[in-house]
């Protein structure tokens, strides 16, 4: 079976979901190391080869179109099965020394976890350190299960049998784009935020469960949706509401791309937690990528 020619390169890929991410040419370019003009001829090769127009460009940024959103999706579980083989094959060949199983939930596995990868790599460079994604609930499960040896969640809510502590904190944001009835600046009651469809991330994930916890009479979701960019591409093409992480949306927030919506009274302040099993404990490469990921070496304290 050979692969199809509309598949691009693993590392157009990466480019690819760095301009997704930060919501810029150069940004992506620095991340790289490439000029914004290489960032801009890789995208423009990529469209090309699938045919499909990938971003919107403005004078304020790139984002995705709502295709687009479809297609970094696409694109990020590519390159995680890519770096997963890649680091069993440096692992049978016997190049790596150690190994730290890291599962993340999808905000976290966006926008923190390649900061850490990459620290890690720089710092301990003979480690395999594998990411799988998933969302908050099923990361706790994966690592109950002995699947992973690390797991970052950022559901309300641990399982009494993890211990954890927390690396990093984000909040909850509204988000409309520019041309909605919401953008207007006015404060919007909870009930209408209530009864109105959203585009959602999927069930499971953290962002839905705090969400639920905060409104939990909901109606069902206008669209589900299992990563940040393809929410954040959807409100724009579909001129509806979401609810995600100030992680996710703060670029789009400063560039014009989207709108903070006030919903009356509504505060959702989320900690995300680093969760590990402690009968196991942390050991050798899970404790040097929680201590990375923490950005010092400060105790941690179980729950």
């Amino acid at each position: 079976m050979s692969l199809s020619p509309r598949v691009p390169e693993l590392s157009a890929l990466d480019v690819l979901l760095s301009v997704g991410r930060l919501g810029s040419m150069g940004a992506a370019g620095r991340e790289h190391g490439l000029s914004q003009q290489a960032v801009s001829a890789r995208v423009r090769s990529v469209e090309r080869q699938l045919g499909i127009k990938v971003f919107d460009r403005a004078a304020t940024g790139v984002r995705p179109t709502a295709e687009g959103g479809l297609i970094l999706e696409w694109a990020s579980h590519i390159l995680v099965s890519a770096e997963e083989m890649a680091s069993g094959v440096a692992a049978l060949r016997g190049e790596r020394d150690a190994a730290v199983t890291v599962a993340a939930s999808m905000t976290i596995a966006e926008y923190l976890v390649p900061g850490w990868t990459v620290a890690m790599r720089h710092k301990f460079p003979n480690v395999v350190a594998s990411v799988s994604l998933h969302n908050s609930s099923d990361v706790s499960a994966q690592v109950q299960a002995g699947q992973a040896d690390i797991g970052f969640v950022e559901g309300p809510d641990v399982p009494s049998a993890l211990a954890s502590c927390e690396v990093a904190r984000d909040h909850l944001v509204v988000v409309v784009p520019p041309g909605h009835d919401w953008a207007n600046g006015v404060p919007v009651p909870v009930a209408d935020l209530a009864r109105t469809p959203l585009i959602q991330r999927e069930s499971g994930s953290g962002t839905r469960l705090t969400l639920e916890n905060a409104v939990p009479d909901c109606v069902p979701p206008l669209l589900e949706l299992t990563s940040c960019t393809a929410v954040k591409a959807a409100v724009v093409a579909g001129n509806a509401p979401a609810v995600l992480s100030s992680l996710a949306v703060a670029a789009d927030l400063t560039d014009g791309r989207l709108v903070a919506v006030n919903v009356d009274g509504l505060r959702m302040p989320r900690r995300l937690q680093a969760v590990w099993d402690p009968d196991r404990g942390l050991r050798g490469a899970a404790r040097d990528f929680l201590d990375i990921a923490l950005g010092s070496n400060t105790a941690v304290h179980s729950r």
